[in-house]
């Protein structure tokens, strides 16, 4: 690496830390491999579009790092003053629909398999891919590494700024990028002291994780989950406008959140699923301190995942107990820059034990103003993404009219028939939520009526 070519060498942080090490621990599972397909309609200009994605990815810090970590006593990250940005364009115009959805599927295939080299700067890829007079494919591969899911649109409203200029013949003249590295220092300053305080604390007495024992038959071990080899399949449910709006009204009326409905609901599930009453599963958080100036527009890895450790009563009101682990979620949430790694050292759970088989996400992202894409002469009509972390199970969920809630799991462990009956249950949980938050959390129904009769009469 030529020194010339250097911008700047800092520290990772704690998450960073933790998928170098699942990246390098089985690289052929494709483990936190980003890829996003975005479907294109209108006119586009090839030379400003891959001309505007250079721009970027001069702009941007994170898109020109790589990582190094041999020989060293510290892994650090390496942000390069200028990387070649691989592009790459295709026309398919002339096949039918049918060969052009085998064909996409093939170059999102080879770029899976193809992976990035975490040494080698940068670890994105696209491609723009004609499929008719105005529509486009655009595959957009990442490694997980270098930014969240927060990051993609703000990224996509930094490209769609300078494409506009572009093809309006307008010079733009951007204010410089926040760099990430602000944040790693943040992170780099914070107490670890008062961080481990509490972590014993809150861990105190927890000797395993718990476990996933999903309804419906065919689970299989999960005990090694950091070497599975199974593909990562989803399975997506979805509430009713009504149902979601009541979920809101429980939120509005008792100060609790739609996250916390959501994983207070899942406790409720992994309790009756294993007659624990206190369990532990992983909550992603934002990451994005409030006290780092720019911190919501910066782009980069800023998530963490947490142990959260819900214990769910038999004879406490459900809206008692939300407002319980709502209090949870925000003391976690001081202490969101702690390393997992750490965590599970200063825990009582075994060493090679993950502290957790079980994750529960909450996308609450910006979302980009839809004016701005009518003006580039194209508008995303839809977004498909794939990823693979190295939990087993993902709950995967977010706002909107029709609540949504997706499970992306490993079918090496889990069936189809595993996690179809899950998300029924999760369905059910929080439909008795909305009805009625002023039941006893032992009255939270997790059968469907048609399932519990079958399980009465059987």
């Amino acid at each position: 690496m030529a020194k010339r070519n250097i911008e700047a060498i800092y520290p990772l942080s704690p998450m960073q830390e933790g998928m170098l090490f699942h990246t390098l621990l089985a690289p052929e599972t494709g483990v936190y491999f980003e890829q996003f397909v975005l479907t294109l309609r209108g006119e586009i200009d090839l030379d400003a579009f891959r001309g505007a994605w250079k721009q970027v990815i001069k702009r941007v810090p994170v898109l020109r790092t790589a990582f190094t970590w041999k020989r060293l006593d510290q892994t650090l990250q390496i942000v390069h003053n200028d990387v070649d940005l691989p592009f790459e364009y295709q026309n398919w115009s002339e096949l039918s629909s049918g060969e052009q959805e085998i064909r996409l599927n093939l170059v999102l295939d080879r770029e899976r398999a193809t992976g990035f080299n975490l040494s080698k700067a940068p670890l994105i890829r696209m491609q723009l891919i004609r499929i008719a007079e105005d529509r486009f494919y655009f595959v957009l591969n990442h490694h997980h590494i270098i930014m969240d899911g927060w990051s993609l649109p703000l990224l996509l409203q930094e490209f769609m700024i300078i494409y506009q200029a572009a093809t309006d013949g307008r010079e733009i003249s951007r204010p410089p990028v926040d760099e990430y590295r602000k944040y790693i220092n943040w992170v780099h300053a914070q107490d670890q002291t008062t961080a481990e305080e509490y972590w014993r604390e809150s861990l105190q007495g927890m000797t395993a994780p718990t476990q996933l024992v999903l309804p419906g038959g065919n689970t299989k071990s999960a005990t090694n989950l950091l070497l599975t080899k199974g593909e990562t399949v989803e399975e997506e449910i979805h509430l009713s406008k009504e149902i979601t709006s009541r979920l809101a009204k429980v939120g509005q009326t008792y100060h609790v959140t739609l996250n916390t409905i959501l994983q207070a609901a899942w406790a409720v599930l992994l309790s009756r699923y294993t007659g624990d009453k206190d369990v532990l599963f992983g909550s992603t958080v934002a990451g994005r301190p409030p006290e780092i100036a720019g911190i919501e527009t910066m782009i980069g890895l800023f998530i963490n995942t947490l142990p959260l450790r819900v214990n769910v009563p038999d004879d406490t009101s459900v809206y008692e107990w939300l407002q319980s682990v709502q209090q949870k979620i925000a003391e976690i949430r001081q202490y969101e820059y702690s390393s997992l790694v750490k965590i599970q050292d200063w825990s009582e759970i075994r060493g090679g034990t993950p502290l957790f088989e079980s994750i529960m996400v909450f996308e609450n992202y910006p979302v980009n103003n839809s004016e701005n894409e009518k003006q580039l002469g194209f508008v995303i009509e839809d977004l498909r993404s794939l990823e693979k972390t190295n939990y087993p199970l993902n709950i995967i969920s977010g706002p909107s009219e029709e609540l949504a809630i997706k499970i992306s799991y490993d079918n090496g462990i889990f069936s189809r028939q595993n996690i179809q009956a899950t998300l029924r249950h999760m369905k059910m949980a929080l439909e008795s939520i909305a009805v009625d938050p002023l039941q006893d959390v032992r009255e939270i129904e997790i059968l469907p009526p048609d399932e519990y009769d079958w399980l009465i009469h059987q």
